[in-house]
């Protein structure tokens, strides 16, 4: 299943809107970003510095977090920035039901990891629907008889 413009984000900003307005300390960030985030950390050995302040944060909201193939480093990366929120607020998008992530990892002992930690501890909202993204989109210039015109 996969559900592409439906709101999640959306959603998720909602939450870490309420949760700022309640006095929480939240940060939000695509999934890609953080896992850049946690690979410069690794280059320039400031990945404890970088992951402590990703644990930091009342509420995390990761947004697009199943989008592509891990490589082990990320899959990794992914795995500690979890395991070390234990406990703490998380809030995850993904196009993708959490049964297909697995293959995403290369690892599957990590992913089952992964996924049980979340998955234990979380709840689920399910978002299903049509995308709202087709009613932004500009309409596209038609000729007098009604045609798309070519180029």
């Amino acid at each position: 299943m996969i559900t592409v413009g439906v709101g999640k984000t959306h959603i998720a900003q909602a939450l870490g809107h309420l949760a700022v307005r309640q006095g929480a300390h939240v940060r939000f960030a695509k999934t890609s970003r953080i896992l850049a985030e946690l690979a410069g950390g690794h280059a320039d050995r400031t990945w404890e510095k970088r992951i402590r302040e990703l644990v930091r944060p009342d509420v995390l909201i990761l947004d697009d977090f199943a989008m592509r193939q891990l490589s082990a480093a990320h899959a990794d990366d992914r795995y500690e920035l979890v395991s070390e929120r234990q406990g703490r607020s998380l809030i995850i998008t993904s196009n993708r039901a959490p049964s297909d992530w697995y293959p995403l990892f290369p690892n599957p002992v990590v992913a089952e990891s992964l996924l049980d930690r979340l998955i234990n501890t979380s709840h689920q909202v399910i978002m299903n629907g049509p995308s709202y993204r087709p009613n932004k989109r500009p309409k596209s210039p038609t000729d007098k008889n009604g045609k798309t015109p070519t180029k």
